[in-house]
């Protein structure tokens, strides 16, 4: 198996995208994009619906041609080097990809065989993966009689299958109830653990918190915006101060003060009751300044005093126009009827 050189300047870069266009019609999936993902890293690639992550995701898996650009991953060529390149990744989708009349144990058999594994490695790995993935005990049932998280981690482990150097995660978890989602977090970030290079598309900004490292923003096919979490932050501007008095009747004086401070660049304070702070966004460290000299000017007697960075779905927000999608919960209840 001959692999490729790497592009120059990726040298510890499991995945190095340049230029990858691809169109639907006149749809402009994919307008030259530009994507890194570090060896033992999670890149978390965020957009609304229709940004292109899915054709992202199904270009860098060989499921479809790009029509330009260069996409190296785990040093294999997309477009020249697909058979070699399948070997290297998994892919988990947004839907559990398993076959349901099979047993849990025959689908990550079955899966072995196809990825040219001898049928005791395939027995062994399967058996492995399912004991990995909680599913030892209904390992001989029909995945038809899985409850939707039990195949979730079904299709997560047929990924591993194959052992890959890049797993692709296209909102793995999507409709999922919080535990199972946990779950899902916890056993990504054990194959980090073990050297896995992950690329995460998601809406869920929680999730993007949980496993990424850095971030990558896609709308309408281009790369809007990337960095680490707090760079991005960072680039969005300013900081919110959230003050509380020490007296709580001196709640109301308190935006009252901050209001006639008039600034600019300060908006009206923001009264939050349940934690008796008041909010009021900043620019600068001398408007910070400014606004502890006029409340203690009003002889209010501050109890405590912090500034936050805008949160990540006010990144999303302000890079794309639109709101981050809110997780898809499944009742517990209902999941543990399938079970």
């Amino acid at each position: 198996m001959t692999r490729i050189d790497k592009n120059p300047g990726s040298a510890g870069s499991a995945v190095t995208v340049r230029g990858l266009v691809k169109h639907y019609g006149e749809t402009k999936a994919l307008d030259g994009v530009d994507v890194d993902v570090r060896e033992g890293t999670v890149l978390g690639v965020l957009g609304p619906n229709g940004a292109g992550k899915t054709t992202l995701v199904r270009c860098l898996s060989t499921l479809v041609k790009p029509d330009a650009g260069t996409a190296v991953v785990a040093g294999y060529d997309v477009v020249r080097q697909p058979r070699q390149l399948r070997r290297a990744i998994g892919l988990t989708g947004q839907y559990a990809a398993v076959d349901e009349k099979l047993s849990g144990r025959e689908n990550l058999y079955m899966i072995g065989r196809l990825l040219d594994l001898s049928r005791k490695e395939a027995r062994a790995r399967a058996d492995g993966l399912l004991e990995r993935f909680s599913l030892t005990e209904a390992a001989k049932r029909p995945a038809s009689t899985y409850s939707g998280g039990m195949r979730r981690r079904l299709d997560l482990a047929a990924s591993m299958i194959g052992s890959p150097a890049v797993l692709y995660l296209d909102e793995p978890t999507t409709g999922l109830d919080p535990r199972t989602r946990n779950e899902v977090w916890a056993e990504v970030k054990r194959m980090v653990g073990d050297g896995v290079t992950v690329l995460l598309t998601t809406q869920y900004m929680e999730e993007a918190e949980q496993l990424a490292s850095e971030l990558t923003v896609i709308d309408r096919g281009k790369v809007i915006a990337k960095g680490g979490i707090e760079e991005l932050k960072a680039k969005v501007g300013g900081r919110t101060l959230r003050i509380r008095p020490a007296d709580p009747l001196e709640l109301s004086p308190l935006a009252d003060a901050l209001d006639d401070l008039g600034l600019t660049g300060i908006a009206t304070s923001t009264v939050d009751t349940e934690t008796g702070t008041v909010l009021v966004p900043i620019l600068s460290d001398e408007q910070l300044t400014a606004v502890v000299g006029a409340v203690t000017a009003r002889g209010i007697t501050i109890g405590s005093i912090g500034t936050e960075l805008p949160s990540l779905d006010e990144v999303f927000l302000s890079i794309t126009g639109q709101k981050a999608s809110a997780p898809q919960e499944v009742r517990p209840e209902l999941e543990e009827v399938a079970v």
